[in-house]
């Protein structure tokens, strides 16, 4: 889709997009969940995080390896989660986990098949903790408010500075991000590579 077409659609730039990493959600879809990938895939943004962690791994490694072929129509790279030997059954190096299941499958030795490991992290320790375990990637949060998290305040922008300035990873900001309000401008001049945003790319 060229410049001129998605700004007749109002959709991001494309320079923006190449920021973003989407966190899927079938519960936020705006219409039929595979027909909301596709359209997320045909804006090319950096990857596609198949979040969808309230599944069971069979029904998950299903769904996934749906994403996945989406993805690889659009050259789109699709990162798993929660599940890493769903991920390499599937050909996927690419795995997103709690910092928990980090350190199990770390201790159990299978994240040496992946070539991008991310977690999540919400403190300083955690973030030490994560690059202990491994972490090739990190997403701190949440940085802005969202109603994903109601009732806890956001940690804002000056943690996600003190983040990115201690570790030598890429830093993905995550939590209440839009694009167009001038948040992906204020999150790279933090040092973050880009964003994850879930909800507004379900609903795009």
């Amino acid at each position: 889709m060229c410049r001129k077409e998605m700004a007749k659609r109002g959709l991001p730039d494309e320079d923006v997009l190449s920021r973003v990493a989407v966190v899927t959600n079938r519960h936020l879809a705006a219409r039929p969940y595979l027909e909301q990938i596709r359209r997320v895939c045909q804006l090319h943004p950096t990857a596609v995080i198949v979040r969808e962690k309230d599944l069971e791994e069979e029904d998950y490694a299903r769904l996934a390896g749906q994403v996945l072929a989406v993805c690889r129509e659009y050259q789109v790279p699709c990162v798993y989660h929660t599940y890493p030997e769903t991920a390499l059954y599937a050909g996927v190096d690419a795995i997103h986990l709690p910092l928990a299941l980090l350190k199990r499958y770390r201790e159990e030795g299978i994240l040496k098949e992946f070539t991008h490991v991310g977690t999540s992290v919400h403190s300083v320790r955690e973030a030490e903790e994560a690059l202990r375990l491994g972490a090739t990637c990190l997403t701190a949060g949440h940085i802005y408010l969202t109603d994903c998290k109601k009732g806890l305040l956001p940690r804002g922008t000056a943690f996600l500075q003190e983040i990115c300035a201690l570790v030598d990873v890429p830093v993905w900001a995550i939590g209440g991000i839009h694009m167009g309000t001038g948040q992906m401008e204020e999150i790279l001049s933090c040092g973050a590579t880009g964003g994850c945003i879930m909800s507004e790319m379900m609903r795009i």
